[in-house]
């Protein structure tokens, strides 16, 4: 498992969601050329006029944090999109606007700049091992990962997540939406073996930060992670990792991008933590109803 639409027209205290018509995605670099194209999403105006709110997405150079940020870039109406990577390499990839920072969220002053003015906050960053050179598989043998120094779990999904959520509460953010990994109740879970890095136990003890820090929060732990088209499966949320001992246990980028937005929309989003995995395509129905996907969860972490 790697670490960590579908939609109707919803309203709620805080915003307006969505309504649904054909339109070619601005920002898609994982649409499968040969389906037809899926629903994208316009965002709906935003009720009595209220400004778009300001959405900072933090590793937005990553796969999953691209599509997010692409997400939030076609919804002008209601969001207005920033973006945190972590080298110039990364912005250019992303577009080079001047709406991506380039900051180290080991760093908490270099984040700063990034998070002045926002209003919600979509942490995406995760440590990423990197395989020992010389895998020959033709030899049977098994890879082997390691972390940079200054790149284990420890300094990423730890020190790193702290000093998001610092500077974001500072601020006075709304919401934090924070992804992670399924796996995280089992101290012996495979993840925890790569490179040494305990990376479940780190990401689990920030996200226990976030959930005692007075922030209203969604906590999602994705499944395991496929560059699939998204918008076309049944949506499943469970809690305590119960979804693993399923067969439905793994998740399109796509869709936790589109789960993470629409925890913005929900007020039966916040204050939860949930377990994300969906049906293969063509089982169930594609999930359009997002806030009775959120009211399902009643788990605080």
């Amino acid at each position: 498992m790697e670490m960590a639409t579908n939609v109707s027209l919803f309203s709620s205290p805080s915003a307006i969601c969505y309504k649904t018509r054909r339109i070619a995605p601005i920002f898609s670099p994982l649409q499968n050329k040969k389906r037809k194209q899926p629903l994208m999403l316009v965002a709906a105006a935003a009720a009595g006029g209220s400004p778009p709110s300001t959405v900072l997405v933090t590793g937005a150079g990553g796969r999953t944090g691209q599509i997010v940020y692409g997400k939030l870039k076609e919804r002008t109406g209601q969001f207005v999109a920033r973006g945190l990577v972590r080298t110039e390499e990364s912005k250019e990839k992303i577009g080079g606007a001047d709406d991506v920072f380039v900051g180290d969220i080991r760093d908490a002053g270099s984040i700063v700049p990034s998070i002045q003015g926002i209003d919600a906050l979509i942490i995406l960053t995760s440590a990423v091992p990197k395989m020992k050179p010389g895998f020959d598989p033709s030899k049977g043998e098994r890879p082997e990962f390691y972390f940079e120094d200054g790149a284990f779990p420890e300094q990423v999904d730890w020190i790193g997540q702290q000093n998001q959520i610092d500077a974001a509460k500072a601020v006075g953010v709304k919401q934090i939406v924070l992804v992670g990994s399924m796996g995280g109740t089992d101290l012996n879970n495979p993840l925890n073996n790569i490179g040494n890095g305990k990376i479940l136990v780190w990401k689990r003890k920030a996200e226990q930060y976030l959930a005692d820090s007075g922030v209203p929060y969604t906590i999602i732990r994705a499944g395991g992670l496929q560059d699939k088209e998204g918008g076309i499966r049944e949506l499943l949320v469970g809690k305590d990792d119960e979804l693993l001992k399923t067969q439905t246990r793994t998740i399109a980028r796509a869709d936790v991008a589109e789960v993470c937005i629409q925890a913005l929309c929900f007020e039966e989003a916040k204050f939860k933590a949930l377990d994300l995995a969906s049906k293969p395509e063509g089982e169930g129905t594609p999930t359009k109803d997002f806030k009775a996907l959120f009211s399902q969860i009643s788990s605080r972490f």
